[in-house]
């Protein structure tokens, strides 16, 4: 019991450490592709222009990485729309499938 105890104090004290995982920043609507939407008249030509419409449109901002689309927890993060659509390395803290980011950066 006493070892149990300890593995989920331990579990839970590193899930609050910040860890970095490289992916991109698209939106809710698309998740892992733009394809549909950039697809006949549209008059979207990259994933940029793509996740910044769906994100006005009323879509949320999410995480794309290994093949596995993640919520982002903080919206209104000021680099996500600085970074819409692009391939970055991102800093923060994952609890089930959402993540709280801390720092965006180029890749």
């Amino acid at each position: 019991m006493i070892k149990k105890i300890a593995f989920v104090a331990l579990a839970s004290a590193l899930s609050a450490f910040a860890a970095t995982w490289t992916g991109q920043i698209s939106d809710s609507a698309c998740g892992m592709s733009h394809a549909k939407m950039m697809a006949g008249d549209n008059k979207l030509k990259t994933d940029r222009d793509c996740t910044l419409a769906c994100i006005k449109a009323g879509s949320k901002y999410v995480f794309v990485s290994d093949g596995k689309v993640y919520n982002i927890s903080n919206q209104k993060l000021a680099a996500l729309k600085v970074h819409a659509g692009e391939t970055i390395q991102l800093t923060g803290t994952m609890k089930g499938d959402t993540v709280t980011v801390s720092k965006i950066a180029a890749k």
